[in-house]
């Protein structure tokens, strides 16, 4: 798909070649990557194409009578303005107008804070939106520098009467990281395998269905046959942990360390009334599962962030052959620290079968990776 702020907006950097051109180099690229890791096959690249992406971040500046709103450019502090972009979902892009508009006349409203002794007016002039596409609307978060006083709460709560699809706003500071709702019409909520998940303000996502789809598939066809514990590390609002569940046999740990994405996890087991998923909180940088927590589970599931899992794989790789998982499935949004990482795994004795490259992130240079180990005395 063509866009007119191509070589200029930084959100697509290879938009500029052809499809046929972009997905080669991609597939080049990714295999010189994983090749030293000798890989018994590499399974077939995945493209989710445009049009797909349910969450997005814009920033917004507002000085000397001007307004933008979009992102920037590639390394610059410059912000592109946009009114539509051909990643997004045709529900964000429809939503847009409506979003501009809300944080336009959010920056314009003035408002009075104590410096001291001194009363001082002030505008926001700057900040961070991020929108998040749920099944039943559009989730708005504000990243302020400092919170909002009651002129702009009174502002988004009237505008938001004429903006059904925006159902919740909330807002956070570096001094309140944990979002507080400003308006919420309803909770906003995603489907997984079947199960309606609400999703706390913030919460990281999967940036399209189709790719939640496809990371889903490739973890559960390496799964097949698992049964019993299975460890779902650095588990996010459950996305693997939700199908995993429904293997026969299956007894889910699901671990991760942000206490607000954990309370709304357990709430969604609750309701959707699942008896074989548990959710701990621990930080698994710092205190990874070590050989006496592991020596249980059959199957290992981790999906860290991009600075990926050195601890725990090391500890996953110095486990007694006897006490080790039959399989472990790495998946990462980051391909180097994921090389790192099945270095490791390799060195302590596991075999890699299988890595695949996700492109959830068409015409970037980022790649997610879906590999499966295997113990070959498991």
């Amino acid at each position: 798909m063509t866009c007119a702020l191509t070589d200029i907006c930084g959100g697509c950097l290879r938009r500029g070649l052809g499809m046929e051109a972009y997905q080669r180099l991609k597939c080049e690229n990714f295999e010189k990557l994983v090749t030293p890791l000798k890989p018994q096959n590499i399974g077939a690249p995945i493209f989710i194409g445009d049009s797909t992406r349910r969450r997005a971040t814009f920033a917004f500046q507002a000085a000397k009578g001007k307004f933008c709103f979009g992102f920037n450019r590639h390394h610059s502090k410059e912000l592109v303005d946009i009114s539509t972009c051909p990643l997004l979902s045709p529900r964000l892009n429809n939503a847009l107008p409506d979003i501009r508009a809300l944080v336009a006349d959010f920056a314009a409203v003035t408002q009075t804070i104590r410096k001291g002794k001194k009363l001082q007016t002030t505008r926001f002039q700057s900040g961070d939106v991020s929108v998040t596409e749920a099944q039943n609307g559009i989730d708005v978060l504000f990243e302020l520098s400092e919170a909002p006083g009651l002129e702009h709460r009174m502002l988004i709560f009237e505008k938001l009467q004429s903006m059904p699809e925006i159902i919740r706003v909330s807002f956070h500071t570096p001094s309140m990281p944990t979002p507080e709702p400003i308006v919420e019409k309803a909770p906003p909520y995603i489907d997984i395998s079947g199960y309606q998940i609400f999703i706390p303000a913030g919460t990281f996502l999967q940036p399209s269905v189709a790719g939640q789809e496809a990371l889903i598939k490739l973890v559960m066809t390496h799964a097949q046959g698992a049964g019993g514990a299975i460890a779902d590390l650095f588990c996010g609002v459950g996305t693997f942990s939700y199908p995993l569940s429904r293997l026969q046999g299956a007894k889910i740990v699901a671990i991760d360390s942000s206490p607000t994405l954990l309370e709304g996890f357990r709430r969604s087991v609750n309701k959707n009334q699942i008896t074989n998923i548990s959710v701990f909180e621990k930080n698994l940088f710092k205190y990874p599962l070590d050989a006496q927590e592991l020596k249980d589970f059959r199957l290992v599931v981790f999906d860290p962030p991009r600075a990926g899992a050195l601890a725990q794989v090391q500890n996953l790789a110095s486990l007694p052959q006897t006490s080790r998982p039959e399989k472990i499935i790495a998946v990462s949004c980051n391909p180097e620290t994921f090389v790192r990482d099945a270095k490791v795994l390799q060195t302590g004795g596991y075999l890699l079968q299988q890595v695949t490259l996700v492109d959830q992130f068409i015409y970037s240079d980022h790649s997610e990776v879906v590999a499966l180990f295997t113990n070959p005395q498991g």
